[in-house]
């Protein structure tokens, strides 16, 4: 009971993980049709941010969340305005762009911080045993923050107008324009709401993870996984594909702990897999696009 109990506990924590960054991921890709590699130096920006705020300046961990969070969304939205409007209509280009992007915050860090590992401490320290399972309250705090962030996210895109701006504009950005839509400043908006959701990914993890300036990579991989899983720009695809591969990586790591190094390559397969059966992904829809 005790390995069901490990398995789900890594498992939901993992998938709201993975479910926060591919949710920003597809909201950006829905909206304006930019494939975002950088998604995660993002997050990678924040943790940093964070770690600096508290240990550098001596803020209190919570104040340095949201400094931090604030600070990397406006970081988005400046990236966003200089380097990637002017070129978003060229897939091609956006995708080398972003790649760029994300090699020079890895390398900014590098060089203020070091490539030394390094850990921050937990927001709240303790823990409470289940069933002969260790839970830490940290991983509760992760994983309750990040489902209701989630749920705040959903509520905004369906019971809001400018949520129903950023739905209908990925559903058909002709007709969304026709309607009176600012596509081009609604799609820096959603910038701006994609890496504020990188940002607090990366804020409530970084207790639970290891600070190195190559961070952001394993999350990016992982990322562009799910959504493809879950098929291209689909919200609930990211979500279900994220919980997915959450708990493969899970099963892997605790049923078979000396291949845990293969957890990332069995979350893949399992991707490869569904799409030999459903090329489009789990939820995603076959796209047509005019010549």
């Amino acid at each position: 009971m005790s390995l069901v109990i490990d398995i789900i506990i890594s498992g939901l924590i993992s998938g709201s993980i993975f479910a926060l960054l591919a949710i920003g991921f597809s909201l950006i890709f829905g909206v304006a049709r930019i494939v975002n590699i950088s998604h995660t130096a993002f997050f990678m920006v924040a943790a940093y941010c964070i770690y600096a705020a508290t240990n550098y300046l001596g803020l209190n961990p919570f104040a340095a969340m949201i400094i931090a969070i604030v600070l990397v969304t406006l970081l988005g939205m400046i990236c966003y305005k200089l380097f990637i409007n002017a070129i978003r209509e060229h897939e091609g280009a956006v995708l080398i762009a972003t790649i760029a992007l994300g090699m020079i915050f890895q390398e900014i860090m590098t060089l203020i911080f070091g490539s030394s590992f390094i850990s921050v401490p937990a927001l709240i320290e303790g823990y409470f045993v289940l069933l002969g399972v260790k839970v830490f309250y940290q991983q509760l705090l992760t994983f309750g923050a990040a489902m209701f962030v989630l749920a705040i996210l959903m509520l905004f895109l369906f019971k809001t107008k400018l949520g129903l701006a950023i739905r209908s504009t990925a559903q058909d950005r002709e007709v969304a324009n026709l309607m009176g839509i600012n596509e081009a400043w609604l799609a820096m908006v959603t910038m701006g709401i994609s890496v504020g959701l990188a940002a607090f990914t990366g804020a409530i993890v970084v207790p639970l993870t290891i600070l190195e300036p190559n961070m952001w990579l394993p999350p990016m991989i992982m990322m562009m996984a799910v959504v493809v899983l879950g098929g291209l720009g689909s919200l609930k695809g990211s979500f279900v594909g994220a919980y997915i591969l959450g708990f493969a990586e899970a099963l892997v790591v605790f049923l078979a702990p000396m291949g845990s190094f293969l957890k990332g390559p069995v979350a893949l397969s399992i991707m490869i897999l569904v799409l030999l059966i459903r090329p489009e992904g789990l939820f995603g829809v076959y796209f047509e696009e005019e010549r």
